[in-house]
């Protein structure tokens, strides 16, 4: 008998190679590093996180190493493909060849980006998307000082575009790191903002990978997980952010959600989300909150078993005898919760002018890879419609 893998659904199922989680965690780096012998470790960081004291906490820890340390934080906002070339262009200039990455989302996406393509030729050839990076040669270790990004456990790095104006991302397994280590303690300096956009950030990689084209069933463990414990946790870690116990859920939520997005993917949200970011710099997590209810209420229609699934995760409630309630339901805390959160509820309140609304369509519907991730076929009029719908506040089913 003849195989072909025309319809065989093959996945693979990646993570970094070794994972350490716990309050205090940050203080193996010593250990961790002479598994390597560097000669000289970049630490790559953000302003904030500087100033918040935490990356002069892991040079005093790796003190002990004797191994010189170099050390950039001058990140700020959302980072572009001009900054990772330049990050990296330091970096071999340095001679680093350990690099350690720490802080949100902005700052380990250019740590492992940097630290894939630090020896390689022609970093513009990776960077445009003409070629994928091939195997990393540069030992990479990642702390996150926020819960919601997971870039710590993907292989997935976003920057923007400055001439396209618009967010992309670019994928590899060369992008996981060789260690993430998760701290929650070192997420207690987190501003609510921040704890709020990326938590949320967080949730929405879970939800999407939950209902993506792409799922499995081990993906799908671990989007559950990360649902269950979202609502626990993320109220508290925005407004009463010392809360240890509630860091540390989101940590879990954050690192959980990572795992399932790296394999399953996103859609419609973050397709969405890119030209807001690309195009009026929104943050990325403030972008995904207020879009995730007005994209569900359009494309949860046909995924009805998801639904009732998901709102039993959240505690909303048992639809199984009446599935098609379970979206109203799902839409509604996803619309409620930027009231909690203190996120803003429509375009309008991000200033994003009405006229520019096709101008978004159009850039959204390009951004192929996820939208094909995503169980509902969108043309450039109805993610228009979507828009529309964002900007007034509509949330209704169907946009009622």
């Amino acid at each position: 008998m003849v195989i072909t893998n025309e319809k065989l659904n093959i996945s693979d199922f990646r993570m970094p190679t070794n994972f350490k989680f716990g309050c205090g965690a940050h203080k193996s780096l010593p250990e961790e590093i002479q598994k390597y012998s560097p000669k000289k470790i970049a630490i790559v960081s953000d302003k904030g996180v500087a100033q918040a004291g935490i990356v002069d906490k892991l040079k005093k820890v790796l003190k002990s190493t004797d191994v010189p340390i170099y050390t950039f934080t001058d990140i700020s906002g959302e980072p572009t493909f001009k900054l990772v070339k330049n990050v990296t262009k330091k970096l071999q200039e340095e001679n680093v060849d350990l690099v350690i990455g720490v802080g949100g989302g902005s700052a380990l996406d250019v740590a492992k980006a940097s630290a894939a393509l630090l020896l390689t030729e022609d970093v513009d050839l990776y960077l445009s998307g003409t070629q994928q990076i091939g195997k990393r040669q540069t030992p990479c270790i990642l702390v996150p000082t926020t819960s919601g990004t997971g870039s710590e456990v993907t292989m997935n790095a976003i920057f923007g575009d400055e001439e396209k104006e618009l967010k992309r991302g670019i994928v590899s397994p060369a992008l996981l790191p060789d260690l993430a280590i998760i701290d929650p303690g070192l997420t207690i300096s987190c501003p609510p903002r921040v704890s709020a956009s990326s938590g949320i950030d967080a949730f929405t990689h879970a939800i999407e990978s939950y209902i993506s084209v792409k799922a499995t069933p081990l993906t799908k463990i671990f989007a559950e997980k990360a649902m269950r414990l979202f609502p626990e946790y993320i109220t508290s870690a925005v407004h009463n952010g010392s809360n240890l116990e509630a860091r540390t859920g989101m940590s879990w939520v954050s690192a959980l959600a990572g795992v399932s997005l790296a394999n399953g993917g996103v859609g419609a949200v973050h397709a969405l989300a890119y030209p807001l970011g690309g195009k009026y710099h929104i943050e990325h997590g403030v972008a995904n909150a207020l879009l995730m209810p007005y994209v569900f209420n359009k494309i949860g229609t046909t995924c009805t078993r998801e639904m009732v699934e998901v709102a039993s995760f959240l505690q909303l409630g048992d639809y199984s005898s009446q599935p098609r309630e379970a979206l109203p339901s799902v839409v509604q805390y996803l619309f409620e919760l930027l009231d909690t959160l203190n996120l803003p509820k429509n375009l309008k309140d991000l200033d994003i002018p009405e006229i520019a609304l096709a101008e978004l369509a159009e850039s959204a519907s390009k951004v192929e890879r996820l939208l094909a991730n995503t169980p509902y076929k969108l043309s450039e009029r109805m993610i228009k419609e979507i828009y529309e719908n964002a900007y007034h506040g509509k949330v209704g089913v169907n946009g009622k």
